[in-house]
């Protein structure tokens, strides 16, 4: 436990020693705040809620989490760093589980860091703060799944421009599966069960059914099992590596 912990703390500092974390974090808040108060209309709705604040995440998610994700280790993998790594006694799956959670912690700190547009629609108006916090824990087990999906491509890739590309690609998959234009795509010659299927696998679809207030289980579930699936692929991709 206390090698993993020790794997955790260097995995979450490193971002903090490079400017890769600051940079990362001024782009969130700038590109989320540009949004929620230009596109998003937040004062010319006159409404007390962050519903154009959550509207934007999965986008942001989309480019922003794979260019976290795509160093946790494409990087060892350029370095050799990850041969000693291995040698280490800790198995691939704590290895994974710490370099995930210490990406997904940051990933923690830079939405806790929105906290002055929650502080300012409180100051304006009476929102209810229970939709809001469901949108917090919305966004967060989201990133989670799109951190997920970035950790097993950087496995899967020593070129970290490789891994944010196909991680990219994936993340796109899972996110516009629900839209409109998608639905309206494979409507013509999927069976109803197939589009339901995909509907089901959208992750704005599900992010949007939290981020109302709606703390659906099955929603959480998915995300959680999305996590857990790459996860699991992030694993069997180390074990392969080791075994070599």
């Amino acid at each position: 436990m206390s090698t993993a912990m020790t794997l955790f703390r260097r995995e979450f500092l490193s971002y903090f020693v490079t400017p890769v974390a600051y940079v990362f974090i001024v782009i969130f808040l700038a590109l989320l705040g540009a949004m929620t108060f230009f596109l998003g209309g937040f004062f010319s709705r006159g409404q007390a809620d962050l519903a154009p604040f959550f509207a934007f995440h999965s986008w942001l998610y989309l480019l922003l989490i794979p260019a976290v994700s795509m160093r946790l280790w494409s990087d060892e993998r350029k370095t050799g760093t990850i041969e000693l790594l291995l040698t280490l006694p800790i198995s691939p799956t704590t290895a994974v589980l710490a370099k995930f959670f210490a990406a997904w912690a940051f990933a923690a700190v830079a939405l806790a860091l929105t906290f002055p547009i929650w502080i300012t629609v409180n100051y304006l108006g009476n929102p209810d703060n229970g939709v809001i916090v469901a949108g917090y824990v919305g966004s967060l087990v989201m990133g989670g799944a799109f951190l997920a999906i970035g950790s097993c491509f950087s496995t899967a890739s020593k070129n970290q421009v490789i891994a944010f590309v196909l991680a990219v690609m994936v993340s796109l998959i899972f996110t516009v599966a629900g839209t409109p234009l998608v639905l309206e795509f494979i409507s013509g010659w999927a069976p109803q069960a197939a589009i339901d299927l995909v509907a089901s696998l959208s992750f704005i679809a599900n992010f949007d059914a939290i981020s109302k207030g709606v703390l659906d289980l099955v929603n959480l579930v998915y995300f959680a099992s999305v996590i857990v699936l790459f996860l699991f692929i992030n694993v069997v991709l180390v074990n392969t590596l080791k075994a070599r």
